[in-house]
């Protein structure tokens, strides 16, 4: 009777060892994803006054999981069906990264060179529509960087 209490105790024992295991790698490989969308999310939200900062949040995690949505059963069809695309797949994919890097440099530059170049401050009531047009335009900027980047 003691013998069979403890060899149970043993199967229990290894199969929590097993489990954290498992917790561990599962970890390790979804910290870069999680990492990915918390940094898209911070930068976001500069500039954007603070009153707005939430509801920006929260439509890019909506647009987020969204991708998720479509991305996770699209990469497992795919890579059941036709594996030899993902590699083409991952080279467009890290390509329209690099020209989305390229376009921030080059526009971080023309700004330093021409300053005043296209900062028009006007004071009229179509305002209000430009900061709106600018945030959705951030909001869907950041869900497809990070469509990108979860489809890496």
């Amino acid at each position: 009777m003691a013998t069979s209490l403890l060899l149970l105790l043993d199967d229990i024992t290894s199969a929590l060892d097993d489990v954290a295991l498992m917790t561990k790698v599962a970890a390790k490989k979804t910290a870069g994803v999680l990492g990915d969308d918390l940094a898209l999310n911070a930068k976001q939200v500069t500039g954007i006054p603070s009153d707005r900062e939430l509801p920006v949040v929260f439509r890019v995690a909506r647009g987020s999981l969204v991708n998720k949505a479509i991305l996770v059963p699209t990469a497992l069809l795919l890579s059941w069906l036709l594996p030899e695309a993902i590699t083409p797949l991952l080279v467009i994919g890290g390509a329209f990264l690099c020209f989305e890097g390229a376009e921030k440099v080059l526009h971080k530059i023309t700004t330093n060179v021409f300053p005043h170049h296209g900062s028009t401050q006007k004071q009229n009531p179509t305002k209000d529509r430009a900061a709106n047009a600018d945030e959705t335009s951030r909001i869907r900027g950041a869900i497809r960087t990070d469509f990108i980047l979860s489809a890496e």
